[in-house]
């Protein structure tokens, strides 16, 4: 197979009697040519883990720093720290977390990459970064003047600065617009004006989907290459860098192809002389271990070394999923209905059978207008749902379009004659843009080939759009709809500024808003406001062709309906900023409940007790099945679920799945049951409960301390504790502690699943496992309330009483609404050595492990009840955090992060 006559192979760098790159965090990195690639840690980045974005939101700097750390345990010798979120005050994250991320050693030995694309963010990273770090990114994208005064301050902070391989006329995308930005880039920023260090810039060359389907973008990553070999050769101690897993965009969800895509590119890359990358090591496989007939197809793909090489990847993806399918099997879908066939030629993106089936639903509906917003959309919008899912890739995706297309050209003379019949005019005109400042498409794209194929007239101006241009065109062609698209998060300032501009103008036109980072809360509380006229956001493709077609329709509520749900959101969102109304916490304290003169039932037994390998058959009885259906997102109460119309028979289907995989579990003894409780004397002592040896009620071994209510209550209502629900006499209560867990033997289920590609059963398992952890903490309750304790011992309950908790008692956790702070899961763990007894692992963060586990309190008072704690003053915090010796600092972060005072 013969490789691209541009492509040279492995280029021997030299490295121009400059010294090297020196980065540092409390310890110094150098770049030595022996050191080949620096690989920079990707997930403490916004916009790349969700779960990292989630952190921070909630300002969960604790568990946000955990992510950090295991990166660098895991070998990023650079951390990417990037805040760009729409509804993040980007400044103050950053800020924040670079100040934290300060003071943890093992985090700060390593450089920072201070990642954004507001420049505000950076200038605030640059103030807080220890050592020598990395500014990612600027540009020539706003001119020279400001390209100057950034390289100038970067240079003031001694920081090294990735430069986007980007101008005033867009970003490279090309080999040739590659060279020409870099090379004016280097010469400004090692002239005169700046004399930025050589050795401190790394260029950014633009990494972008290969395999998309379209044409232009084949030599993507090849032009990558190349423009990595010409600045390595030509701009003296200049580095490269860039986002690797940009390449493989089009297989989102095909692990197995990506990680071969991202590993082979990389081999080339580092070879052409890329010493920098933004990469996560779990998605990469050893160059040497890619099968060598996905290599070929990749490598192929990546050197475009075949017409067809994109094809023959996505058909090798299909295989590597499990999808292949002998002839015969394959051809079944023939004898649906012509509507499902029609539906599935679409998905699959196939084209053979598509004029014969057109014909023949023609022949049904006689009406084509009828079969494109009816069977052909249904089919794009199922097409929509599974590429939103990660379930279809982007080549695919152009397939379906480009079989929809098909099908409406051959119905196209059938509509021209009903419209000339009827007299009815064409369909809308839409008038697209990426907005300014912004080079991302792809998405844009798909909405257009999809509006397109619905027989509506597109306007697509392109990208670095300004609003003067999207607003001057949308009059001048008289367009019914503006979709605007953008990725990158100050796309969504300048999206709010278009509509801004819409207003001043008196504009009514219906604006679309989609992107990567844009979202319907942000939509309503951004822009619906300065915009009177309709402003929805629309999740992706396939929900493009109903909006507009709702926002065309006579007599249509739809715009005034959205408008509605929009206000609500943002009255939601507003109410979640503001502060309850909090009294102090003496007041709180003097409002609290007290307890009513009345005996206390001693315990049967005092002390721990441990079940192990629980008999599941007896757990089983007592499951609520009703979380079980919301976890497969099917809603509704068991077992009236069943009757549901729409969902009823999926429901059944799925319990008797579920009832048929427990037997397995059960009869096989796949999964095992441990659990440990305890009831311990206790005493109320202010606002903590001290807990006491029982066999020697003198002797104090563990004091638990609980948060009370400050919102602002009624005259009748208390400030709730869960203290409040023990004895303040001595030795004249007590208090019970249990953990439970079901998910013993789970391990080695999921493994065989996975290596049989059985997702269902996946989530089955594990649905089924947290459903008995449930079950088993509802079981062994009763035998406490009943036995063990005793102060029930008539209850007669069903299993649905049990699930409305009308049982005497409650049995709170800690991390929950009554008891947000986790960290007294350690001392309840303690007690009851449940790691030990029940082989319940508590983490660093106090998560259980295995995780279908449950663990918490039990209060015997009749009083006892479950309350929501609420948010609370810094009075409270302070003294809370005297009581558990905490920094007080330290306790208002926690406070911070857990409640949001």
């Amino acid at each position: 197979m013969s490789i691209h006559p541009d492509y040279k192979g492995k280029y021997e760098y030299k490295w121009h009697n400059y010294p090297p790159l020196k980065l540092s965090g409390l310890e110094p990195m150098i770049l030595t040519p022996e050191v080949n690639f620096v690989n920079v840690g990707e997930r403490t980045n916004v916009a790349g883990s969700k779960k990292f974005l989630r952190l921070i939101k909630e300002e969960n700097y604790e568990e946000a720093l955990e992510i950090a750390r295991h990166q660098v345990d895991g070998g990023a010798q650079i951390i990417d720290i990037n805040m760009d979120e729409a509804m993040l005050d980007g400044v103050k994250a950053m800020k924040d977390f670079m100040n934290l991320v300060a003071a943890e050693p093992d985090i700060a030995r390593v450089p920072i990459m201070i990642d954004s694309s507001d420049w505000e963010i950076i200038a605030e990273g640059l103030k807080c970064a220890q050592g020598k770090c990395v500014v990612n990114s600027i540009s020539l994208k706003e001119g020279e003047k400001e390209f100057i005064q950034r390289a100038k301050t970067i240079k003031m902070f001694g920081a090294a600065a990735i430069i986007m391989a980007f101008d005033e006329d867009g970003q490279a995308d090309t080999y040739d617009r590659r060279i020409e930005i870099v090379q004016r880039s280097y010469d400004i920023l090692t002239g005169p004006k700046v004399n930025f260090p050589p050795q401190d810039i790394i260029f950014d060359l633009n990494i972008f989907p290969v395999a998309t389907g379209m044409d232009e973008h084949k030599l993507n990553a090849l032009d990558f290459f190349m423009a990595t070999r010409w600045v390595r050769e030509n701009l003296p101690a200049a580095h490269v860098s860039g986002g690797v897993s940009n390449v493989s965009f089009s297989f989102r969800g095909n692990d197995t192809v990506r990680e071969a895509m991202h590993s082979a590119f990389l081999y080339h890359a580092i070879r052409e002389g890329m010493d920098m990358g933004i990469v996560n090591p779990a998605m990469l496989e050893v160059y040497d271990d890619i099968p060598k007939d996905l290599l070929d197809k990749v490598e192929d793909v990546l050197l475009n070394r075949t017409e067809d090489a994109t094809e023959v990847l996505l058909d090798y993806a299909e295989t590597v999923k499990g999808n292949k399918k002998d002839e015969t099997k394959a051809l079944e879908w023939r004898s649906e209905p012509v509507a499902k066939r029609l539906e599935h030629a679409l998905v699959k993106g196939i084209i053979e059978f598509i004029e014969d089936d057109t014909l023949e639903i023609y022949e049904e509906y006689q009406d084509a207008l009828k079969i494109i917003e009816g069977p052909l959309m249904d089919g794009m919008n199922v097409v929509g749902d599974l590429f939103g899912a990660g379930k279809m890739f982007l080549p695919q995706v152009v397939k379906s379009a480009r079989v929809m297309k098909k099908s409406v050209a051959i119905l196209l003379p059938y509509l021209e004659a009903q419209k000339k019949k009827s007299g009815s005019s064409a369909k809308a005109k839409i008038l697209l843009a990426t907005v300014k400042g912004d080079v991302h498409d792809i998405g844009k794209n798909i909405v257009g080939v999809v509006l397109a194929c619905n027989n509506f007239e597109i306007i697509d101006l392109g990208v670095m759009v300004p609003k003067e241009k999207i607003l001057e065109t949308a009059i001048a062609e008289n367009v019914d709809v503006i979709g605007l698209s953008g990725l990158i998060t100050p796309s969504l300032k300048e999206m709010v500024e278009v509509a801004e501009e819409m207003e001043k103008r008196g504009m009514t036109t219906p604006l679309l808003i989609g992107g990567a980072t844009t979202s319907r809360i942000h939509t309503a509380v951004k822009i619906d406001p300065v915009y009177s006229g309709p402003a929805v956001h629309v999740l992706d493709a396939s929900r493009a062709v109903p909006v507009v077609n709702d926002l065309g329709k006579k007599g249509s509520t739809f715009a005034a309906d959205v408008k509605e749900e929009y206000i609500g959101l943002r009255e939601t969102h507003q109410n979640k900023q503001n502060d309850k109304l909090l009294i102090p916490i003496d007041q709180a304290i003097e409002n609290k409940f007290v307890l009513p003169e009345g005996s206390i039932t001693k315990p049967k037994v005092l002390g721990n007790q441990t079940f192990k390998d629980y008999d599941l058959n007896e757990i089983r009885n007592y499951i609520d099945w009703t979380p079980f259906f919301s976890t497969w997102m099917l809603k509704g109460k068991y077992p009236k679920i069943f009757q549901n119309e729409t969902i009823g028979k999926e429901a059944k289907k799925l319990y008797e799945d579920a009832n048929v995989l427990l037997d397995k579990v059960i009869e096989e003894k796949l999964l095992h049951a441990n659990g440990v409780m305890g009831i311990y004397p206790a005493q109320n002592i202010g606002e903590s409960v001290k807990i006491f040896n029982p066999k020697n009620e003198k002797e104090e071994i563990e004091t638990f301390h609980f948060l009370r209510q400050q919102g602002k209550k009624s005259s009748r209502l208390p400030n709730l504790s869960l203290a409040d629900f023990i004895s303040t006499k001595e030795q004249n209560d007590y208090l019970g502690f249990f953990a439970v867990t079901t998910g013993l033997g789970i391990e080695p289920l999921v493994e065989k699943y996975q290596a049989d590609h059985d997702d269902y059963n996946i989530i089955m398992i594990k649905a089924l496992a947290d459903r008995l952890a449930e079950a088993f903490a509802e079981l062994l309750h009763e035998k406490v309330r009943k036995e063990i304790w005793g102060y029930a011992s008539d209850e007669q309950l069903d299993n649905e009483s049990l699930i409305k908790e009308a049982y005497t008692g409650i049995r709170p956790a800690p991390g929950y609404p009554a008891c947000p702070d986790h960290t007294e899961k350690s001392k309840l763990f303690k007690l009851l050595d449940a790691e030990k007894e029940a082989g319940i692992i508590l983490t660093e963060s106090y998560a259980m492990y295995p995780a279908a586990a449950v663990s918490g309190f039990y209060f015997g008072r009749p009083e006892a009840k479950y309350f929501g704690l609420g948010k609370i003053g810094k009075d409270q915090i302070a003294t809370y955090a005297e009581t558990k010796k905490m920094d007080v600092k330290e306790a208002e972060d926690w406070m911070k992060e857990n409640l949001g005072y």
